[in-house]
């Protein structure tokens, strides 16, 4: 297969969601047609996107399954920096294309029917044909900043799928929530691509996925590090564990391929993806193997508490990445990568199984607390409040920040506005009972030149007021005023002595006399 034929694999569903969006624009896709229709676009793109993928791995596994870097073409070049739109091929990359473009099909096809009349049936398909193309630019990308561009696309589509019930105040909180916790991970992806554009002059994988020597060895690990923050949020790991259960508000289908199967791994992927980064920082390591211990005792304790199905299933999900998390810290990849496969799918299938789960089990009761946890009471309440993530990220972040906010505006009001002498007041008429005040004579509207304040608007306010009575006074009267009389008169005189130089005899005798006074 042309190596040019892989940017179809995330081009197409890209292309499908563009077409859908063309189409609800003009109004094109209306009614039970247009649902057809749509449905129809974003099943092909997604089928076909799968037989490339499935092309791809059999051309690379008959090339000798032998790692390839493949440069599309350059993006960029500025001096010594480089940038190319480029993908990998190896059994990391093409086996997760494969589950990307595998679930996201089934996940279509199953929202066919679940969503069939919804008033945003339209909007669902051309987001998750976005997502769609985001997650597979992230399995395949030759670089950082290709993967970057997917992992925003992949965060907006997020976003957009949480708060897909808009008008539901709970979802569109949570679609922040989620949103703005997300923002921590893009931060640290954002600092790793600039260390490596300071260290390589390049975020292709090839390059910095290289052993270093030991003297940039601190910089490779703050690298590593931004890399692991974006992971450790993307894939929800403690302490950043709270965002996700609030992420199930939207629709079942959207909830299974973001946070059942497959962006909930797109940070257990990136981890396997820059391994060879976290073999140069020991410390990292470490901190990967703390950070997997307490998300599978988060998801665990969590998990044990919760009455809903969806939510019960994320819990688990939790503590299955931070195992991954363990099998990564360890050194065991191949078993991490297998684990990630099979857990997505597995995945998958419960959260699209989830809606009728009641309607199976006969509808019986969930299963009691265990008796050793309901014994230990604060255990207990603190798995039921999620151990507070929620609120001790309020109140180590949020109220600081609007605290900060609040004496900033105070400072800006109090000083700053003072001392450059911005108008204090409001001088129009904000309610009825200044109007009526003002027709009984008790209140004066200042003028619109507004009151000054501080030295400097104190001295500004008294020459505004000084050019208004000159305005007011000399220029703006009934007739003009003495001053536009004054200035029409000059103007008929100069308007005269113009007509006279304009006679040949007196433009001569000017000449003359120019002549004169020059020599």
């Amino acid at each position: 297969m042309p190596d040019l034929f892989l940017l179809l694999i995330p081009g197409l569903p890209l292309l499908a969601a563009a077409i859908i969006a063309l189409l609800t624009l003009f109004g094109w896709n209306r009614g039970d047609n247009g649902e057809r229709f749509t449905a129809r676009l974003a099943q092909a793109a997604g089928f076909l996107s799968l037989l490339l993928v499935l092309a791809g791995a059999a051309g690379w596994w008959l090339a000798g399954a032998a790692e390839r870097h493949v440069v599309l073409f350059p993006w960029l070049h500025s001096g010594g920096y480089n940038a190319s739109v480029s993908f990998t091929l190896d059994t990391l990359s093409l086996g997760m294309a494969t589950l990307v473009a595998l679930i996201t099909l089934l996940v279509t096809r199953f929202s066919v029917s679940y969503l069939h009349r919804e008033p945003g049936f339209q909007r669902f398909f051309m987001v998750l044909a976005i997502f769609t193309a985001a997650m597979q630019l992230i399995a395949l990308a030759g670089s950082a900043m290709l993967a970057f561009i997917g992992w925003e696309l992949a965060g907006a589509s997020s976003y957009l799928l949480i708060g897909y019930n808009w008008q539901s105040r709970v979802a569109t909180a949570n679609a922040t929530r989620a949103f703005v916790t997300n923002r921590i991970g893009d931060a640290g992806f954002l600092l790793a691509m600039f260390m490596a554009f300071t260290l390589f002059r390049s975020t292709e994988w090839d390059v910095m996925l290289v052993p270093q020597p030991l003297d940039s060895s601190l910089l490779v690990g703050v690298m590593a590090m931004g890399f692991m923050a974006a992971a450790l949020v993307k894939s929800a790991q403690f302490p950043f564990s709270a965002w996700i259960t609030r992420a199930l508000e939207g629709p079942t289908p959207s909830s299974t391929v973001f946070y059942g199967s497959i962006m909930v791994h797109a940070g257990i992927y990136l981890l396997l993806r820059i391994h060879p980064l976290l073999e140069q920082a020991p410390a990292l390591q470490y901190l990967l193997l703390l950070v997997g211990v307490l998300t599978i005792l988060y998801g665990w304790l969590g998990g044990l508490a919760q009455t809903d199905i969806k939510t019960s299933l994320m819990f688990s999900t939790l503590a299955q990445t931070g195992l991954m998390l363990l099998e990564i810290a360890l050194g065991w990849y191949s078993l991490a990568l297998a684990h990630l496969l099979l857990h997505a799918l597995w995945r998958a299938y419960q959260f699209l199984h989830s809606p009728s789960f009641a309607l199976h089990t006969g509808w019986q009761a969930a299963p009691a607390v265990p008796a050793w946890l309901s014994r230990r009471r604060w255990l207990h309440n603190a798995a039921l409040q999620r151990f507070w993530l929620d609120p001790i990220a309020d109140w180590l972040l949020v109220k600081p920040t609007m605290a900060l906010s609040q004496e900033a505006h105070v400072f800006d009001g109090q000083i700053l506005d003072k001392l450059s002498g911005t108008p204090a007041h409001h001088t129009g008429i904000a309610t009825l009972a200044e109007m009526q005040a003002m027709q009984q004579g008790k209140l004066r509207l200042e003028s619109s030149i507004g009151r000054g304040s501080g030295l400097l608007g104190k001295l500004m306010q008294w020459a505004a007021e000084q050019l208004e009575w000159f305005e007011n006074r000399l220029l703006l009267q009934q007739g003009g005023g003495n001053a536009k009389r004054t200035l029409d008169t000059l103007g008929r005189y100069l308007d005269r002595i113009d007509r006279l130089l304009t006679q040949p005899r007196y433009l001569v005798l000017l000449v003359v006399v120019t002549l004169v006074v020059i020599f």
